[in-house]
Order: structure tokens, then sequence, then C-alpha cells
């Protein structure tokens, strides 16, 4: 795999560790409840022919340290100003954007906040609990499970969460893109550290977040919402549905499942350059 520049940009209460890749058009990737870039690694690289590809530690995770508290109720507004600041410091003009799990909900927020820094957006299965027809049972078990984490532990509401979500098979990406062992190890150690924070600030208000259908509605030509073809009866999958049909777009499909960027790389990035370059032309 190419191996990226590697920068830290100063932003109002945190740095923002960051990785560029490839030329062409910027497209910005924007990581999952994970928080960190280094599972977008290997899409970064297959994409760099065609793309400056920007990945990024979101504020508070993994190498973006912050500077002081968090502001839980502005959490969402700062994470999508953090995707600008990036954009305004590496890219010049709209970019791509690509945002999965609770990336994508940072990019929509982009996106019906910012339409004119975005040629065009995927957002791939945002859990959205706020928009299924269950939603009340969605947003209890999300609260119950901070519960869980506040008084089992991590590894609990881990374990919870993946019961939940019906996360089965696999993981991790094919052994030719996996990272070297040294790289894995501390990428694993990242992440795991991770969890202490998305479970404090992230669990209870992310899916809680209401879309503006209007604002995507009228940004619906640079827009695509999209999920797994093995992630159907998940709930970021189903909520993602929802909201296509309330924006009214048809839902696209990508190979894999909810993490379909780590475990089928190759598939995942030709379809993510297909739409992209489809919707960027608009």
């Amino acid at each position: 795999m190419d191996t990226p520049e590697i920068g830290e940009l100063v932003v109002p209460g945190a740095r923002l560790y960051y990785e560029v890749v490839g030329t062409g058009p910027a497209l910005v990737l924007v990581p999952t409840g994970n928080g960190d870039a280094g599972p977008f690694r290997p899409i970064a690289s297959l994409l760099a022919d065609r793309y400056t590809v920007i990945t990024y530690d979101r504020r508070g995770f993994s190498r973006s340290p912050l500077d002081g508290p968090v502001d839980d109720e502005r959490r969402l507004e700062t994470d999508v100003d953090d995707v600008l600041r990036l954009l305004a410091h590496l890219a010049d003009g709209p970019a791509c954007v690509f945002g999965t799990c609770s990336g994508a909900i940072v990019a929509l927020a982009l996106l019906e906040r910012h339409p004119d820094r975005v040629r065009a957006l995927v957002a791939h299965e945002p859990p959205l609990a706020s928009v299924l027809p269950n939603a009340d049972e969605e947003l209890e078990f999300h609260e119950n499970l901070y519960e869980l984490y506040r008084t089992a532990g991590v590894d609990e509401a881990r374990q919870a969460f993946g019961r939940y979500l019906g996360a089965t098979g696999a993981s991790k990406p094919p052994e030719e893109f996996q990272p070297p062992p040294d790289e894995l190890a501390d990428m694993l150690a990242r992440t795991r550290r991770n969890l202490t924070f998305w479970f404090d600030h992230e669990v209870r208000s992310f899916p809680a977040v209401v879309p503006d259908t209007v604002a995507l509605k009228a940004a619906s030509a640079q827009l695509v919402l999209a999920g797994g073809t093995t992630s159907r009866e998940q709930s970021p999958y189903r909520a993602n549905a929802v909201l296509a049909g309330r924006v009214g777009l048809d839902l696209e499909h990508f190979p894999g499942g909810h993490l379909g960027h780590v475990t089928d790389p190759v598939e995942f990035a030709e379809r993510l350059h297909e739409v992209l370059l489809r919707n960027g032309k608009r």
C-alpha cells in the first residue's frame, strides 16, 4: 500500500491527526464509531490513483487528542466543523465525502449545513435509530447500553452491542491488505481505547440525531445513501433505507456488510468510485 503523508491540524479544542495519499480531486473519509483512520488505509490506497484521499482520526479518538472538555451539546456540529477545517487546509474547492456508521451521520450533517463544500457524498449505514418505526425502543436500547457500560464495564457493553447489531462473520481485511503485525497491534490498541470515548460521548447522542430531510432533499443530486449487500437485517441498513424513502432516493448497495470497506476493500473501492463519479457529474 502507498505510504501516506502524515500531518496534524490544530483546531479549537483539539489537534487532528490526518493522512493524505494520492492525486486528483479531494476525497475525505470520515471514520466510524471507532474514530480511527487506520481501517481506511486499504481503500485509500486503492483510490489513490484517482483521488487525493484524506483520512483522519476524529477528535477525542486515537491520535487526535482534545485540549479541553467535550462539549456534548455541540458534538456533531464540532465534528462537521473539523471536516470543514481539514478541507480548507488540504483541498481546493468542493470535495467528495464518504462516511460510514457514525461517520455517515457526520457526513450527512455536513451536506445539510454546507452543501457548497460537497461535490458528491456517500453515507453508508448511518445508525440513525431516530428514523426507525420503533425509534423509542431503539433509543431506549442505547440508553440502557450506556448504563450497562457504566455499571458492568466496556467489555460487557461491547458484547451486548455486537449481539444487538447482529454482527457475524469476518471483520478483518483480506490477508494482502492487513498491516504489518506491529502496526496492526497499535491500531487495535487504539480502537480498544476508543471504545470508552465512544460510550461516554456518542452511543446515546448520535443514534438520536434527527436528519434534516428538507436540506437533504435539496442536495439530493450530490447524495448517495448506501447499504451493504449482507447487512439488510441490521438496524443501520434499515435506518438508511427509511431515510432514502424520505429523501426520495434509491438505496444503493455496496459489497459486504456494515464493515464492507474493511472486509471487501477492492470491490468496495470500485463501487465507491463508481457512485462518486456519477453523482459528481450531476
